[in-house]
């Protein structure tokens, strides 16, 4: 695919995605929305990616659905979701994030408003510049939460905070994100992407590729598992397949040689035969 609203850039086994409609604030359209699928399938596939990274270009992250369509906007975006009617178009996305075998990382550059903000709940880690900008915005529009945000955000923040955010549609800066744990990290903005770098880094030249996709989808899927025997159930399994496995056995001779380990599984290919070990539940529009 031609990329026409992102940008794709692999180095040193990093993919980072920017957003890139600087001229609209990076806001979110049917575009940008197939561009993205397309590129996280493409990331799932590349063995050479063992991270992502997603910004935004120019001064925002994403300032939210693009309304320049008018009065339709959110009733096409609901219809248009690429693969069913009835399915609006930020749940697509950020369920696709969240099976995603890679950890992803936000880098939120400047205002995420709306789906611009709830498309990173399915992210692993969100780090923020100090002059990012958030807002649940929904009921100020007269339509209410999206992107399986009400699924994600009580999860992140609590369901008091959750609420009072998504209730009075109020902008916050990064201060007051970082304090209800909606980012992890601050930044001073020129500092942000080689923040985000060097975490993505610490991951790809140190761990497997396998155990990290292995532990993205034990942890998320686990949010919903109503006992820790759900837990223990799927841990034994997974700890009995990659115990006997090459990466399991260069990570002790690594240790025991006191050197950097060179993991060879990969999740295009080394996955499980019972992955994934979930259900997920059927869309009924």
């Amino acid at each position: 695919m031609d990329y026409q609203t992102i940008r794709y850039e692999v180095a040193e086994r990093i993919l980072t995605l920017t957003l890139n409609r600087p001229q609209k604030l990076n806001a979110f359209n049917q575009e940008l929305f197939t561009e993205l699928l397309h590129a996280f399938d493409r990331a799932d596939a590349d063995d050479d990616v063992r991270a992502i990274i997603v910004t935004g270009a120019g001064r925002a992250f994403c300032a939210g659905a693009d309304l320049s369509g008018g009065e339709e906007t959110f009733r096409r975006n609901a219809e248009r979701s690429g693969d069913a009617p009835h399915r609006e178009t930020g749940g697509v996305l950020t369920l696709r994030i969240f099976d995603c075998t890679k950890p992803v990382i936000a880098a939120i550059n400047g205002p995420a408003i709306g789906v611009g903000l709830t498309m990173t709940l399915g992210m692993d880690i969100r780090l923020a510049a100090d002059s990012a900008r958030f807002g649940l915005v929904f009921a100020r529009v007269g339509i209410v939460p999206e992107a399986c945000s009400s699924w994600f955000l009580p999860r992140l923040v609590g369901i008091s905070q959750a609420l009072r955010w998504i209730y009075s549609g109020e902008v916050f800066g990064a201060d007051e994100a970082l304090a209800h744990g909606l980012v992890s990290e601050v930044h001073p903005a020129d500092g942000l992407l080689a923040a985000a770098r060097a975490l993505a880094l610490q991951i790809a030249a140190n761990t497997s590729a396998l155990s990290v996709a292995l532990s993205r989808q034990m942890l998320w899927k686990m949010l919903a598992a109503e006992h820790p025997m759900a837990a223990h159930r799927v841990e034994s399994r997974v700890i009995r397949d990659v115990a006997g496995r090459a990466d399991a056995q260069e990570g002790i001779r690594a240790f025991l040689e006191k050197r950097p380990p060179r993991f060879t599984a990969s999740p295009s290919a080394d996955l499980p035969a019972f992955y994934p070990w979930w259900e997920p539940p059927r869309f009924e529009g």
